[in-house]
Formats: structure tokens, C-alpha cells, sequence
């Protein structure tokens, strides 16, 4: 289907998933991350999202824009989560892109691809930085799409041995360790899951904590993905307090990740400052990467979507 200045160029979920391979999108978050948090209004500007929230389906809705000078792109993207759905997806988006000359509307893109792949990339440029040396096991705790791309992308920059699968119904971490092959196992018990991991995957749909300390071995790695809201956790405060914690945005977590404000956890810093000062690693530590996604990282998938479609 043809766009036009009236009539804007909608990119459906499959032309998306053709477009985005992890090779161009990693290191494009990576760079969108590093811009983010030089806090330059002359290379984005980026609010905080605004967030409605529906506490009798314990859902929300929330607008991300972003202005990208340096992508030469305006992206804003709307995105709900419904937990409680069952025969409908629990995540659902869409992403405008408008042109930064005249404000026109160039593409609406069906945004659950971006915001799946996004995600991944965002937490394998944390693990890139923040992995103890080669590791040898992944643990996801979880098995549905995140899940999937997050294996995806984290198995784009290191090669697993192993790789842990627990989700709360045995049945879907059977599934996703079928398809991943001889490597996979799933595993009845989170403990039983992560206990040798070198890196860690929280991508579940529980408001409370799900991984403890003492289960987790020192050194190791995790992506803390799912709890989403100030009064969700996935980690237990005594897990976050011991370990050392980066965000994707400082502010965003101190508002809106029940993760760091119920443990009370120090940020140490922001993924983009560890990229722009890769001293601010500390791989040999036991670290959390938590991510709430940020609309930045929407625009650098969008950005490659615009540039492989030719979108005007």
C-alpha cells in the first residue's frame, strides 16, 4: 500500500519484522540510548510518558514521543497492557512517524514488532556491557514473546551452552525450549532455573517478585523486563539492594519501577552514560538492568523501518 502527504503509509507487522534484524538494531538502540542520556535538547527531546492507568483489568495506556535530530525523525508511540487478557495479546501498539519539515504524518507501523524487538535489543546492549566474561547459561523466566525475542537478540551477541526455561505454566516453557532446541531445558522451579546462570531474563506478568538473592550466583547478569508499574516487582528488594542497578532512564525508573522503588535501590547509572563512559561498567559485580523501554528506542526501530522502505 502506497503513502502520500494526505494519506500516510501504514507498515504492517510482517514488512516490520522483514525489516528489523538484530545486526542493524542493536547497535542503533545502543546509539539511541548513548544520545538519550547526554540530555542534548539539540539531539532529542523526549518527556516522560504519560500514563493512564485502569486498575479494575490492572491495565494502562501510555504515549512515548520523541524528537530524534540526529534520525531526523518525530515518533510517537501508543501502547496499552492488559496482563489479565487471555484470548487476546496482553501488549498491543502503534507507532506514528511524522515528518520533522512539516509536521505531515509519513507512516503509521504497527508497534508491537518494534516494541518486542526494541526491548531485546535494548536488554542486549546491557548485557554486552555487563556480562562476567564468555557466559555459558541463560536463564528466561517467562516463555512468551518477550521471551522469544529476547533469547533472539541476547543469543546475537553471545553464544549459550545452556539455556534455563521457567514460566508459571510448565507447559509454555516446554514449548519455548522445543523450539530453541537441544541447548534449552525447562525447568519446574525458578530457583532450579537460574542457579548456575551466568545471565538472567525476567519477562514475566507477575506483580510480585518472582527471582530471590540467595538463587542468584554472584557475577551474574539480569534483564529485569515485566513489572512495569510502581507497585510491580519481578526481583526481591534484597536481590536489588545487593546487586549493582542501571536503567534505561533514571527518571523513568524512580517513577515508575515498583523493582526500584520498593527496594529503594540506588541507580548506578543509565545504560546510554555506561555506553558514552564504559567505565561505569561493572561486569565483575552482580548488576540489573532494568527496563521500562524508552521512546527513543522506538524511534531508532522506526528509523531503519523509514530508511529499508524508502518511507518518504
Amino acid at each position: 500500500m502506497e503513502g502520500s502527504q494526505e494519506h500516510p503509509l501504514f507498515v504492517s507487522a510482517e514488512s516490520i519484522s522483514d525489516c528489523l534484524e538484530f545486526k542493524d538494531l542493536i547497535p542503533a538502540v545502543e546509539k539511541g540510548l548513548a544520545t538519550f542520556s547526554r540530555r542534548s535538547g539539540d539531539e532529542l527531546i523526549q518527556p516522560l510518558r504519560t500514563v493512564m492507568t485502569f486498575p479494575e483489568s490492572n491495565g494502562y495506556f501510555a504515549s512515548m514521543p520523541v524528537y530524534s535530530k540526529i534520525d531526523d525523525i518525530i515518533v510517537t508511540k501508543m501502547v496499552s497492557f492488559f496482563p489479565k487478557n487471555t484470548d487476546v495479546p496482553s501488549h498491543n501498539a502503534v507507532i506514528l512517524v511524522f515528518s520533522t519539515k512539516n509536521g505531515l504524518m509519513r507512516a503509521i507501523m504497527d508497534g508491537d514488532v518494534i516494541t518486542l524487538k526494541r526491548t531485546a535489543a535494548a536488554s542486549a546492549v546491557a548485557t554486552k556491557y555487563l556480562t562476567n566474561g564468555q557466559p555459558h547459561t541463560l536463564a528466561i523466566l517467562g516463555s512468551g514473546s518477550q521471551a522469544r525475542s529476547h533469547y533472539a537478540a541476547i543469543s546475537h551477541v553471545f553464544k549459550f551452552q545452556q539455556v534455563n526455561i521457567w514460566n508459571h505454566r510448565s507447559a509454555g516453557a516446554e514449548a519455548l525450549a522445543k523450539e530453541i532446541g537441544p541447548t534449552a531445558q525447562a525447568f519446574a522451579s525458578v530457583e532450579d532455573a537460574v542457579r548456575d546462570a551466568d545471565v538472567i531474563v525476567t519477562v514475566t506478568s507477575s506483580d510480585k517478585p518472582v527471582l530471590k538473592a540467595e538463587w542468584v550466583k554472584p557475577g551474574a547478569h539480569i534483564n529485569a523486563v515485566g513489572a512495569c508499574r510502581p507497585n510491580w516487582a519481578e526481583l526481591d528488594p534484597q536481590l536489588m539492594q545487593n546487586s549493582v542497578v542501571y536503567a534505561d532512564s533514571r527518571e523513568g525508573a524512580m517513577s515508575e519501577s515498583g523493582d526500584v522503588i520498593m527496594s529503594k535501590a540506588t541507580i548506578h547509572a543509565e545504560i546510554g552514560e555506561m555506553v558514552n563512559d564504559p567505565t561505569l561498567a561493572r561486569p565483575a559485580e552482580t548488576t540489573v538492568f532494568k527496563s521500562l523501554g524508552v521512546a527513543v528506542e522506538d524511534a531508532s526501530a522506526a528509523k531503519i523501518v523509514v530508511d529499508k522502505l524508502k518511507i518518504p
